[in-house]
């Protein structure tokens, strides 16, 4: 039997293991069956906790619901954060990804800040296939050209602004996005609609998952979006489906800081090799 803890983030929901004592190899085919909300525990990602190492207090691992690795995820983060935070007494931890080296703080309660560093803006950090201003560009989706802006937050992001959130075609353009030949590795594709200088509606479409409830790499890559279009203030909520986060992209070092709650519904115990 494999203990494991439940965790989300706004709903954004994870199937987390602590492999810091003993390791634990999950293949593709196994993510899956994890995430199957019908018969595995259901989960958007699956999260594995490792050793951290001289630099940080653990190293964690992101997987989608599809089998695939994630770089990043920042809900995911701050729940592992505040779990660490809980079980050693701490006010910051730092935490090795994939996509980085984040520094996390409690902000009170059940709320963590993420400080994830400084946007990647380069076409060729993002990446995409071909060179164009990564703020507003063309994207050709089967012929119809949609204004985007694109930029990695440790994993790509797709940024499209429309007039109404609520009726952002996300189904219907979330996956054509995500797998357009111009994004060689995937992207995550956000419907975003600016309200005024300090709050944002937006919905999104994750990679390998599809549809989520929040999305905290996400929230941050629009918010940066919209600070670079000069649509908003330095500091924003992001209204999402399960909740409100807030982003500020901090003028003296280029930081981006995303501060949330987090919750953990339960810890249950899996027979990994009956899934």
């Amino acid at each position: 039997m494999t203990a494991f803890v439940k965790m989300h983030g706004l709903g954004n929901d994870f199937v987390v293991f602590d492999a810091r004592d003993t390791a634990i190899n999950l293949t593709p085919a196994l993510v899956k069956k994890i995430a199957d909300r019908h018969f595995g525990v259901g989960c958007d990602t699956v999260v594995v906790i490792r050793p951290g190492g001289a630099e940080a207090d653990a190293s964690v691992l992101f997987y989608n619901a599809d089998g695939s690795e994630a770089e990043s995820c920042f809900n995911a983060t701050r729940c592992i954060a505040r779990l660490l935070m809980d079980e050693r007494g701490l006010a910051r931890v730092r935490l090795s990804t994939k996509g980085g080296l984040l520094a996390c703080s409690d902000a009170g309660r059940v709320s963590v800040t993420v400080d994830m560093g400084a946007p990647r803006l380069d076409w060729q950090q993002v990446p995409v296939a071909a060179q164009v201003d990564t703020l507003n560009f063309p994207l050709d989706v089967g012929g119809t050209s949609l204004p985007a802006s694109v930029l990695s937050m440790g994993n790509p992001h797709c940024v499209l602004f429309v007039p109404d959130a609520e009726k952002a075609p996300v189904t219907l353009l979330g996956p054509k996005i995500e797998t357009l030949p111009f994004f060689p590795q995937r992207t995550n594709v956000e419907f975003a609609q600016v309200l005024d200088k300090s709050r944002i509606r937006m919905r999104v479409w994750e990679r390998g998952v599809g549809v989520t409830l929040a999305c905290g790499t996400g929230a941050c890559a629009t918010a940066v979006a919209a600070m670079r279009q000069g649509l908003t203030a330095r500091k924003v909520e992001l209204l999402l489906d399960g909740g409100s986060l807030t982003v500020e992209w901090r003028e003296t070092d280029g930081h981006v800081l995303m501060t949330g709650p987090t919750a953990m519904p339960y810890r249950g115990r899996l027979e990994l090799e009956k899934l």
